[in-house]
């Protein structure tokens, strides 16, 4: 098995957490994991990407635009932002709640969710998976553990090449015990 993924959202969102749940869910099974991050901007509120590419082959950590199998969006702007790495046929799994930047709010450019919702919908068609946010925070109490939500849903579409039971191992090992309960519901969530 390999797979090429990219995960993306804005900082204090769990991009990179979640990065390293994938991460250590593959070695678990003992696949070749690489990986590419950016980490700087993610103390501002800004875009935060990571590269995760799983299995033999891979030279390098990075993916090319065209190749990616699988994007998981933290947010519907960054999703837009990333989409020319997926690769045609591909899974996008994407949560529906903007953060919308400051920029947007003091004069920017507005900040069009239903507009970004419906290219997304006609770029990846059949692919989209669309993760109610809203409502995963207020039925686990949290908003953040979006990022675990995500990953169940990833898993559950067959696109990540891992199964829920991977990535509940991987917060086991890699998750403070206090918050074990919480990501368990929340990897479960989207079922």
């Amino acid at each position: 098995m390999s797979s090429d993924i990219i995960l993306c959202g804005v900082g204090g969102q769990g991009t990179i957490l979640a990065s390293k749940l994938i991460s250590s869910a593959a070695m678990e099974r003992g696949l070749a994991v690489k990986t590419a991050e950016t980490i700087g901007m993610s103390q501002r509120g800004g875009s935060v990407f990571s590269h995760v590419r799983l299995g033999e082959g891979a030279a390098c950590p990075l993916i090319g635009r065209g190749r990616a199998d699988l994007i998981i969006a933290f947010e519907p702007a960054e999703a837009a932002r990333q989409l020319s790495f997926l690769r045609p046929g591909g899974t996008l799994v994407v949560s529906n709640r903007p953060i919308v930047p400051v920029s947007a709010t003091i004069g920017g450019p507005a900040y069009d969710l239903d507009a970004i919702m419906a290219y997304l919908r006609e770029q990846v068609g059949e692919g989209l998976v669309v993760v109610d946010a809203e409502a995963a925070a207020n039925d686990l109490g949290s908003a953040k553990c979006l990022n675990v939500v995500l990953l169940g849903a990833a898993a559950r579409s067959g696109a990540l090449g891992l199964a829920p039971g991977d990535i509940r191992g991987a917060i086991e090992r890699v998750v403070p015990e206090r918050f074990h309960e919480l990501n368990f519901r929340a990897l479960e969530y989207a079922r």
